[in-house]
């Protein structure tokens, strides 16, 4: 599947370079630039997640946020990704890196819909803007929808 779309998209790249030029090198441009920015967040972050699964065995993972720790394992991850400032385009290769560790994908889909959703770090700056009812609300509906989502992947994973 990866070579599928590896040469899917060398093909376009190609046609693209072939209809402009011009627009195809500065659309590369830009990519690589937009590349070179979220690389250190992403490198330190990756780095991180590595160095602990490395400490941590995929005992301890599967103990703490694994499939058996039920619901439980579904409230620490939650309350993980409520708190956490992490973009999501480090967050889904973690989350992978975790459910190779031994995580459950449950306990993954309330962190990362905790994590997308819920802004526990950037409160103060919502409530700034929208006074405190708004950002209240919408962390409150956040934070309980996340347990439907990781119901929903329960089922069907």
């Amino acid at each position: 599947m990866d070579i599928l779309l590896y040469g899917l998209t060398l093909t376009l790249l190609l046609l693209s370079f072939h209809r402009d030029r011009v627009k195809t090198k500065k659309a590369l441009r830009k990519a690589l630039k937009a590349f070179e920015n979220i690389l250190p967040e992403f490198l330190v972050v990756i780095l991180m997640v590595s160095f602990l699964l490395a400490l941590i065995d995929h005992e301890m993972i599967a103990h703490v946020i694994g499939a058996d720790s039920g619901w439980l394992g579904v409230m620490l991850s939650s309350l993980v990704g409520s708190f956490t400032l992490i973009p999501g385009f480090v967050a889904f290769p973690m989350a992978a890196l975790l459910l190779q560790g031994g995580a459950g994908y449950m306990q993954l889909a309330a962190f990362i819909s905790t994590l997308m959703m819920v802004g526990i770090v950037t409160l103060p700056v919502e409530v700034r803007f929208f006074g405190p009812k708004i950002p209240l609300y919408r962390n409150v509906f956040a934070f309980i929808f996340s347990f439907l989502i990781a119901y929903i992947i329960g089922k069907v994973c």
